[in-house]
């Protein structure tokens, strides 16, 4: 039992796991409406869409970046996916429009803070708040509403009892946690974040891998604002707002690290689904809704901080250890 008590403290996804079931039969007792099928399908489109940011920004933040831009890219991708929409254009090349915004952004991105040296910090707030002016300029604050259905069905059709979000972000958690720990090219990410120089010495080409990592980033933030813009109905200026705090949260809560080299999509996912659930309990509870972006904030913090003792701790071992092997010696 102890063995298997450390080895949970230790595996970050194991103890989310944990954590999130408590929560859940917590939840169960505390609330006569928690476990309805209509509550808990609630649950999951709501983490949906962040869901299939995580697993963009885990590949950041392994690799020692993040994206401050992400909420706004969701809106400004939503809102011109609309905007070709009404001028007649085919659906699929308005999604693919929408996406080459987000891509146009993540390449900017990649560009100012590989090629330029911008920190990641500055480059994405300046991208976060010029995409949010472009989409206020070219909605000209209003929102489009009125989309036809022959693209709202997108965010709007149902399997079963489930609609498409869910499986969206189901099936790009699967693949972004099979490419992130199998395949050669993505598992880079762990060595740029872990020494960077000494990634750089070994061959990795470590520009470009960060040049991909955003455009990544910027084309699953576009998808998920286009699907947010089809499951609404309608293209809002404020979509997406606040997005991008709760989508590192998620992240950093699923283990990974501010100064790279750790992390995992799984991890990630859990992160959210325990963000949505406490969510959904203030709701149910009749917390305000104003204690929630208190509490995201205050998670976030408690994150970095669990994570911070984290390296400490490590840091400490291996300076015990040096010390030992040199009085042996």
């Amino acid at each position: 039992m102890r063995k298997l008590l450390n080895r949970m403290v230790k595996t970050r996804e194991l103890m989310l796991l944990v954590v999130v079931l408590l929560t859940f039969i917590i939840m169960c007792f505390a609330s006569e409406y928690f476990f309805s099928s209509a509550n808990l399908l609630a649950v999951l489109l709501t983490l949906s869409l962040e869901a299939i940011m995580v697993v963009g920004m885990v590949n950041l933040m392994v690799s020692g970046g993040f994206d401050m831009s992400v909420g706004a890219v969701a809106a400004l991708s939503g809102g011109v996916t609309a905007l070709l929409i009404k001028t007649g254009m085919p659906i699929p090349l308005c999604l693919a429009g929408g996406l080459a915004a987000g891509a146009l952004v993540g390449l900017w991105n990649g560009f100012a803070i590989a090629k330029l040296g911008i920190t990641p910090f500055v480059a994405t707030l300046a991208s976060q708040s010029m995409c949010r002016g472009l989409v206020l300029v070219s909605l000209n604050g209003l929102n489009i509403s009125g989309l036809p259905e022959s693209f709202t069905w997108i965010g709007q059709y149902k399997l079963g009892v489930v609609q498409l979000p869910v499986i969206y972000a189901l099936v790009f958690v699967l693949i972004g946690q099979w490419l992130l720990k199998k395949s050669r090219f993505f598992r880079q990410n762990y060595y740029i974040g872990g020494n960077f120089k000494a990634a750089k010495l070994s061959g990795i080409r470590t520009e470009r891998m960060q040049i991909v990592n955003y455009v990544i980033m910027g084309m699953l933030a576009a998808f998920a604002g286009i699907v947010l813009t089809a499951r609404l109905g309608s293209a809002s200026t404020t979509a997406g707002q606040g997005m991008e705090l709760k989508v590192i949260t998620a992240v950093i809560i699923g283990g990974a690290s501010m100064s790279g080299g750790e992390g995992t999509v799984v991890g990630a996912f859990l992160g959210c689904v325990l963000m949505a659930l406490i969510a959904n309990a203030m709701t149910l509870l009749n917390v305000s809704v104003y204690w929630q972006t208190f509490v995201t904030g205050f998670t976030l913090l408690a994150a970095v901080l669990i994570d911070r003792y984290g390296k400490i701790k490590q840091e400490n071992r291996k300076e015990t250890s040096k010390i030992n092997t040199e009085v042996n010696v």
